[in-house]
């Protein structure tokens, strides 16, 4: 469920209008509601009451501080994978101790950041980044709190680019190696070992892959304790997808997602921290868009928006299917017409969809990308020199801009000529 509704002929976030923000804000602008943010992350609260737990945001699905802070005044952690976010965290109020650090190329500098500043925990990804972590924390005269990745070997089935817990994936070590690594772990100087982590991949949409791997998790868990390691905290990741259509894909339920927790390590006296991102971001965001010109081609008709693949990459990275909805609402049985949507930019690949059967829309008119609220903003660039994407937060019947579009003159200032030219 999200809050982007009609009601009386006009999209909704909340009780704002959408063609309102158009008309202060301009377009592309990502438009977020908070009352779907905090009832998704409330989901995951109620799905594991009664076990020991924090839920931890992914930072990397949508990182506006106004976002963070939002999470964090509801008791959110942050997962955080570089050193750019940690400070983000850091800077929406978010405590040291409800930060946890992932991320496989962790940075000596960003290890000297994370404990000088506080930090919850680092997941370990390797064991030159082990031994990296021992020798900064022994240098600085603290221990670092750890677990350790491992890679379960089991195929999420989600697309290539966005699976993590297979044995060709580049994250984690194989969990065949659990043992001796975490007996390295237990003997460097700096670090203290507090748990296992694991994490297979993202937009899941069954079950079984959690169950198969946080069962081989319960059994390291045992196999571990048994070598005297206190493992006393089990983060077991993130990744439960949302249905980007209506029509189909229809993810398991936070709370059934509990149950799988409680069934398969919730006897095992551990604290629990997942790190879900997409399921609480996802569907709190649309990017707004307007019609510049309706072209009629060869065989195809293309719908030209001014919004395009720098601002949301998800179709042109990843083939993703995003709904695409007129912002005034259509006739209901009305009739549509095929298009092909895309942007500006001059990249064939500038296309959102293909032959997507849309009502009749003409130049001026607006139109909402559903689901666009994970992993749309964070990986938006200034391709063509096309400035990014604001965003704006809605609350009940207000809004506010919580990241200003630059202007050219801002874009063009970061340049520098220098004086031999």
């Amino acid at each position: 469920m999200d809050h982007f509704l009609y009601r009386d002929g006009r999209l909704m976030a909340e009780d704002v209008a959408l063609d309102d923000i158009a008309a202060a804000v301009g377009t592309p602008v990502y438009v977020y509601s908070a009352k779907t943010l905090l009832r998704h992350y409330g989901l995951f609260a109620q799905a594991l009451e009664g076990l020991d737990h924090l839920i931890c945001f992914s930072v990397k699905s949508l990182s506006n501080l106004a976002i963070l802070s939002l999470l964090a005044r509801e008791g959110a952690g942050m997962d955080v994978v570089s050193g750019g976010e940690y400070a983000r965290a850091r800077a929406a109020g978010v405590p040291g101790e409800r930060i946890v650090f992932s991320g496989v190329g962790k940075t000596r500098e960003e290890m000297r950041l994370a404990l000088e500043g506080g930090i919850r925990q680092f997941n370990l990804e390797s064991e030159p980044e082990m031994r990296a972590l021992s020798e900064v924390a022994s240098g600085m005269g603290v221990v670092a709190p750890v677990t350790v990745r491992v890679n379960p070997d089991v195929d999420a089935r989600t697309h290539a680019k966005i699976s993590t817990g297979k044995s060709e994936n580049k994250f984690g070590i194989p969990i065949r190696k659990a043992r001796e690594v975490y007996a390295e772990a237990a003997a460097l100087p700096g670090l203290e070992v507090v748990g296992i982590d694991v994490h297979i991949g993202s937009q899941l949409i069954e079950l079984g892959p959690f169950e198969q791997a946080y069962r081989k998790v319960a059994d390291l868990t045992a196999t571990l304790r048994a070598d005297g390691h206190d493992i006393r905290r089990l983060d077991l990741g993130g990744g439960l997808g949302i249905p980007y259509t209506r029509s189909n894909e229809v993810p398991p339920l936070p709370l059934d997602y509990g149950a799988l927790i409680k069934r398969t390590v919730g006897d095992l006296g551990v604290e629990v921290q997942i790190e879900p991102g997409r399921l609480i971001a996802g569907n709190s965001g649309v990017l707004l868009s307007r019609v510049i010109y309706v072209k009629e081609g060869e065989g195809r008709d293309f719908l030209i928006l001014d919004g395009a693949m720098n601002d949301l990459v998800r179709p042109a990275m990843y083939d993703a299917w995003h709904d695409i909805v007129p912002v005034a609402e259509p006739a209901a049985g009305g009739a549509t017409r095929d298009f092909d949507v895309v942007g500006p930019i001059c990249e064939s690949g500038d296309t959102f969809a293909r032959a997507r059967p849309l009502p009749e829309l003409a130049a001026g008119d607006l139109v909402a990308f559903r689901s666009a609220g994970a992993y749309g903003a964070v990986m938006a660039s200034e391709y063509n020199s096309r400035p990014l994407v604001p965003e704006v937060l809605v609350s009940g019947d207000h809004f506010a801009v919580i990241r200003q579009r630059p202007t050219y003159e801002e874009l063009i200032a970061r340049d520098s000529i220098p004086e031999w030219l």
